[in-house]
């Protein structure tokens, strides 16, 4: 084997190993990526049932009702 053909090899070997690595770093950046985005489905979750509750309590009659007790009596304060 001749000089060039060893240095090809060597660089072909070189590019390789890079390419290999730069596919694990962008494994690992996808693998945080789902994570993160598992996080944030979760939350939205949770609020949207902290919505419906708060929606639940807000169209209640007996909320609405009380609000106005509540204003009136303030009217009465000041």
């Amino acid at each position: 084997m001749n000089l060039t053909a060893i240095a090809i090899v060597a660089i072909v070997a070189a590019s390789i190993v890079e390419i290999i690595k730069a596919i694990g770093r962008i494994s690992q950046k996808k693998a945080a990526s789902n994570n993160n985005l598992d996080e944030h489905r979760q939350q939205i979750e949770q609020l949207k049932e902290r919505v419906e509750v708060l929606e639940k309590i807000v169209t209640d009659q007996n909320y609405d009702l009380k609000k106005q007790f509540r204003d009136l009596e303030n009217d009465k304060v000041a």
